[in-house]
């Protein structure tokens, strides 16, 4: 007995010819979720005596994406994503600003009007690259690069374009942001996969902070305290090893005299509209810090000075004021910014290679170079993860406090036994060597020999050595050293 034929099933996708002669394959792949309207795979196959078969190829391939749920369900485009991205990411106003500018000046102009299921590994890797060779994405074109946009009169600041790439840590955030919005579209299947993570992200640049040295740090301080108000926020920044936004929102309520204790709990920050708001410290927690006596009495007769001015006055100096204020009344708190500049044209006269954020790595190595434990250091900081950061940013100092913990302990042991014949062996006792100097030492003498040098006097290294109880031979070391630092100085 036969069986009844099976009715025919309509062939799922369309093969059409175009008016070229190249054939185009197209898919039913449901519908767009962001326009709401029919989205289908196409294809081009190019004419040729094997355009049928391959089309037929491709039509096969395309459904079976559209199968596995492995097709880019939209036509969307990298702006349109990045928009939608935008809308639904919850960060602090600071971070969605560097964000935005990033957005803006880089990927938009190169990736926005492409569609989200053509990005791949390659488009992405070649866009990194396309990075490292010119910030501007100027493609070898010659042009006159202007210092400004807006009318203006050229001078030796516009000149030839000269293609400078971004740095390694800039393309890494540009990488995590698409890696973000591409992930965001993972999760609305919007695509399958996400590209970002099947490329090759930039390499994480080496950590390589540059403190002052303790001569160099001497000379700022000596230079700043000509403004005695200028002064305790270069000192402060040195002890506290703060942020310049958490210094600038230092107020005297957060101040305890009694205790010996500076409180950080709040920043300066620039807001979604760009003004400067207080908010939250950057890992959102404050901290504690134990300042010593002299950064205890320098903030001490900082307020008596602020004290003594609202007085004359005739106002209140308010225990929320802020501690570094350009009003009388300690209302308005400064300008990071401004801070900045103003200690960049400090070291500038001083011929010292040095910014603001430095002072911070200053605190940090001096701390660990005093043998202080890293934890302690990071929590003085600010640094989370348990110190992690810490450890990656100054594992230099840390190798460099490790070997003259070593020196210390081998300063200390009794002279290695040496063989005297084959049966016996002898050691000779000796005084432990004395131990290599502490940078709290070095510092004290450095201030005595600054002192010293004012009075129009010149050490020799042996009284060098002898007031800071040291070898004779660190002394001569540290004397020819401050000599050579005195040179910019007298030229």
């Amino acid at each position: 007995m036969t069986r009844p034929a099976v009715p025919r099933q309509r062939q799922r996708g369309t093969i059409d010819t175009l008016p070229s002669g190249a054939l185009r394959v197209r898919v039913y792949a449901g519908v767009d979720p962001l326009t709401k309207r029919r989205h289908d795979l196409t294809e081009i196959i190019s004419p040729g005596p094997n355009a049928a078969r391959e089309a037929e190829k491709a039509r096969t391939r395309l459904l079976s994406q559209v199968d596995e749920r492995r097709n880019p369900r939209t036509r969307a485009t990298v702006n349109q994503l990045l928009d939608r991205w935008l809308e639904v990411l919850d960060v602090a106003p600071s971070t969605r600003r560097g964000y935005v500018l990033k957005l803006e000046k880089h990927i938009r102009p190169m990736l926005g009007s492409i569609q989200v299921g053509r990005v791949d590994a390659e488009l992405l890797e070649t866009f990194y690259a396309r990075l490292r060779k010119c910030r501007d994405h100027c493609d070898g074109r010659r042009y006159v690069q202007h210092r400004t946009q807006r009318a203006h009169d050229c001078d030796e600041r516009c000149g030839r374009h000269a293609c400078k790439g971004l740095a390694a840590s800039t393309i890494r955030q540009i990488h995590w942001i698409l890696s973000g919005a591409f992930d965001r579209a993972v999760r609305w299947k919007w695509i399958a996969l996400n590209p970002a993570e099947q490329a090759d992200k930039p390499a994480l640049p080496h950590p390589d902070p540059k403190p002052p040295t303790a001569a160099e740090a001497s000379r700022i301080v000596v230079e700043a305290w000509r403004d005695p108000d200028w002064g305790t926020f270069v000192w402060c920044a040195m002890t506290l090893g703060a942020r310049r936004g958490e210094l600038c929102a230092l107020r005297w309520q957060h101040v305890d005299f009694t205790s010996n204790v500076v409180t950080l709990r709040r920043a300066i920050s620039i807001g979604e509209s760009g003004e400067l708001v207080e908010k939250d410290t950057k890992t959102h927690q404050q901290r504690r810090a134990v300042i010593d006596s002299d950064t205890a009495e320098v903030l001490a007769e900082h307020k008596r000075r602020w004290e003594a001015r609202a007085e004359a006055l005739g106002i209140d100096l308010s225990p929320m004021a802020f501690v570094f204020s350009a009003a009388p009344d300690g209302s308005t708190f400064p300008v990071p910014d401004t801070m900045t500049q103003r200690y960049d044209r400090l070291v500038k006269r001083l011929g010292i290679d040095s910014h603001l954020h430095t002072l911070r790595h200053y605190s940090a190595t001096e701390l660990i170079a005093a043998g202080t434990d890293i934890r302690t250091v990071a929590g003085r900081l600010g640094h989370g993860g348990g110190g992690a950061t810490t450890l990656r940013v100054y594992a230099a100092w840390l190798s460099e406090a490790d070997q003259r913990a070593a020196s210390v302990l081998s300063g200390r042991m009794p002279e290695r036994p040496t063989a005297v014949d084959s049966g016996s062996t002898s050691s000779t006792a000796r005084s432990p060597r004395r131990p290599p100097a502490p940078r709290a030492a070095k510092s004290a003498a450095f201030e005595w020999w600054v002192t010293a040098r004012r009075a129009g006097t010149l050490p020799t290294g042996a009284e060098v050595a002898t007031f800071a109880n040291v070898d004779p031979s660190v002394g001569r070391r540290w004397r020819r050293e401050w000599l050579a630092a005195e040179e910019p100085t007298s030229s």
